[in-house]
């Protein structure tokens, strides 16, 4: 009997024993699952995080790339795109009246600008007359600071007028024809009054100009009736056009081999015509100091969009007649120049200009601003270390 209670009480602790083993082998499974499944969880979620900024990411790189690329005008970067209005040209609008996004321009796609005095009104006539009547916005810089004079003609309120007594073309062109402001204009003459157009038609002048690739033109002068400078602007009879001179006279030879002013590759200042594209360029090199201009015509070339003796030529068939008048002369707001002026040994054994004649005057300043432009221009280039000269 005792050893039956002996084998019973072995047999019950050994059940004891495997159930406990069983509980525990049973807890660690589950905690370990339970962990494991807390660390899949875990991962996964840093697994999507990761994919979702990642994706996040390449498009806000792919958006910044995007307006990156799109360039807008210095100074718009705060506006949105669409109401950026980037152009601008001199068309009057009316006062009153439906306005309608649907409104056709005029289509004027040249512009004329001129300086003028009241004094030479009857070749301006006919200038501003035969520009209007051939499509062309105007432009009139009125030095002598008259303006309502003008009214008497038919012309007067499609004309722009822009009014400053006693200053030069140059000093209006570089204030109110600003690159960006001509920019829908595909030529811009900018011409003195005193000159004869009975002989010119702007729209047979412009196709030339277009056929022949000049970026940079003017009209020939009439030698019989003309005051002539220099040679290579008298008009060649028979020619339709041409881009150089020819003068093996002296010392001053022109020939094949002649590249530059005045045998080739220029123009005269009291009538040129630019492309747009040559007078963005040409406007960067006007002085704002430098109202007359002198210097400016032997460095044009540099603005004729490639090679100036290509790019540059004087028009044979369309030609005008150069009265060389001293327009700027006997303006309402001349002085006479002070004692200080005339100090100069320039004014040595001249005249004394009077109040109303200040020829000599004017004559002097504009010699004066040309050697400080070729001053400019020299120091220019010397502390330009990136600018190659293309002409050298």
């Amino acid at each position: 009997m005792k050893s039956l209670n002996s084998v019973s009480a072995l047999s019950d602790a050994k059940s004891r024993l495997c159930f406990c083993s069983f509980f525990i082998m049973a807890s660690l499974i589950l905690g370990v699952c339970f962990i494991g499944s807390a660390w899949l969880t875990r991962n996964s979620f840093m697994v999507y995080s990761t994919v979702d900024i990642e994706l996040n990411d390449e498009k806000e790189i792919s958006q910044f790339n995007k307006c990156k690329e799109n360039c807008r005008p210095f100074g718009s970067e705060s506006l949105p795109k669409g109401i950026v209005s980037t152009t601008s040209n001199f068309e009057m609008r009316p006062l009153w009246g439906p306005v309608s996004e649907n409104y056709e321009p005029k289509g004027s796609t040249n512009l004329l600008a001129i300086a003028v005095g009241i004094k030479q009104k009857e070749s301006v006539n006919k200038i501003v007359s035969k520009f209007l009547a051939n499509g062309f916005a105007v432009m009139a810089f009125h030095y002598d600071g008259v303006v309502d004079e003008w009214k008497g003609f038919g012309w007067h309120d499609k004309v722009i007028h822009v009014s400053a007594p006693s200053q030069t073309k140059m000093w209006f062109a570089k204030r109110f024809l600003h690159p960006d402001i001509v920019s829908e204009y595909d030529y811009i003459f900018l011409w003195d009054e005193d000159l004869g157009v009975e002989n010119f038609i702007p729209r047979r002048y412009l196709s030339i100009v277009r056929q022949e690739g000049l970026e940079i033109s003017q009209p020939a002068l009439d030698p019989r009736k003309s005051k002539v400078h220099h040679r290579i602007t008298a008009r060649m009879r028979g020619s339709k056009f041409h881009r150089r001179y020819y003068d093996s006279r002296g010392g001053g030879k022109c020939d094949n081999n002649s590249t530059g002013p005045p045998c080739a590759g220029w123009v005269e200042m009291m009538a040129p015509v630019y492309s747009k594209a040559a007078w963005r360029c040409a406007w960067y090199m006007i002085q704002n100091d430098l109202i007359h201009g002198w210097g400016l015509d032997m460095q044009l070339g540099y603005c004729a969009q490639g090679d100036r003796t290509i790019k540059v030529g004087v028009v044979d068939a369309e030609y005008v007649v150069h009265m060389a008048l001293p327009t700027l002369v006997g303006t309402s707001s001349d002085r006479q120049p002070s004692k200080s002026n005339n100090s100069s040994s320039e004014t040595t054994g001249a005249s004394a200009p009077n109040k109303l004649d200040n020829r000599f005057e004017i004559r002097k300043r504009s010699y004066n601003e040309m050697s400080i432009f070729k001053n400019r221009w020299n120091r220019a280039v010397a502390e330009d270390e990136c600018w190659v000269d293309p002409f050298h």
